[in-house]
């Protein structure tokens, strides 16, 4: 089976290298909650992802569980793609470098000077806003980049 089409707790555990069952005692419930979560007969509760994060050492598990579980999460949070940690920084440069180059910052406070934004501006301010969601994007690929610990 694929990784990518794998159950993403079951992934998580997988990639630390840890059994179903050594799995279930550390995290304080039974081999067949694991056996559930693995194969998508019930979510685990938020508390039970916490300690698989910390047991499977994969921060990018907790991301992973509120984007799939929770609809505000998912349109809230920016969708974030797996990139090594060479990758993230340069995307995060890149993006920094062009939104600086392009005085964005000052751009906005002139739109957000007089405290409301125009019809003229609006236009202008979806640009910057979309952005600095891409900036954020980049930030959290960092946060969750493949770095081999």
């Amino acid at each position: 089976m694929p990784e990518e089409s794998m159950n993403i707790y079951k992934t998580a555990r997988r990639a630390a290298g840890i059994t179903q069952e050594a799995a279930a005692e550390q995290l304080g419930i039974s081999v067949e909650s694991v056996r559930a979560y693995e194969t998508g007969q019930r979510i685990p509760p938020n508390d039970v992802v916490e300690q698989m994060v910390i047991c499977y050492n994969a921060q990018r598990l907790a991301f992973q569980h509120l984007h799939e579980t929770n609809a505000l999460a998912a349109r809230v949070i920016p969708d974030i793609q797996p990139r090594t940690l060479m990758e993230s920084a340069v995307r995060l440069y890149n993006r920094l470098n062009h939104f600086s180059s392009s005085h964005s910052v000052e751009r906005l406070l002139e739109i957000a000077e007089d405290g409301r934004i125009d019809e003229q501006e609006r236009a202008e301010f979806d640009a910057i806003v979309a952005e600095l969601k891409a900036l954020v994007q980049c930030g959290m690929e960092l946060r969750f980049c493949e770095h081999g610990d």
